[in-house]
């Protein structure tokens, strides 16, 4: 394998279950280099979510990142967290394969959820959701 001259930057993959955004940042996190969308690539509110609206936008946010001199990128996968669901949403995996095959090269893939530490009390009430 040949090492190629070129820039590295962050690939913060944010996947729930209403939405996945893909944000390519420089390896500082502070220089936003292209981002994309589930919602930037399909029609209706129920796709946002899915693999394959999760993939279009990776490949979408890839390209424009190549444009721009990246060659690589580390990946830091998150889910919603916090009181919310600490698993990734369906897009994630997707979205990861898809950068791969866009000619990019992956260095390390991490999980950046935030998972709480005791914190505030969750929402619901003494008795839970009612419904």
């Amino acid at each position: 394998m040949s090492l190629q001259k070129g820039l590295w930057g962050i690939a913060h993959v944010y996947s729930s279950y209403n939405n996945t955004i893909i944000h390519i940042t420089d390896l500082s996190g502070a220089e936003t280099i292209a981002w994309s969308s589930g919602g930037q690539v399909v029609k209706a509110d129920r796709e946002k979510p899915s693999p394959y609206a999760a993939m279009t936008a990776a490949i979408k946010a890839a390209k424009d990142a190549m444009d721009k001199g990246i060659i690589g990128v580390h990946i830091k996968v998150r889910a919603a967290g916090g009181h919310k669901s600490k698993t990734p949403g369906p897009g994630a995996q997707a979205a990861i394969r898809a950068l791969a095959r866009a000619g990019l090269m992956i260095g390390r893939i991490e999980d950046v959820t935030p998972i709480p530490h005791d914190t505030t009390r969750r929402p619901g009430g003494k008795r839970g959701r009612r419904v």
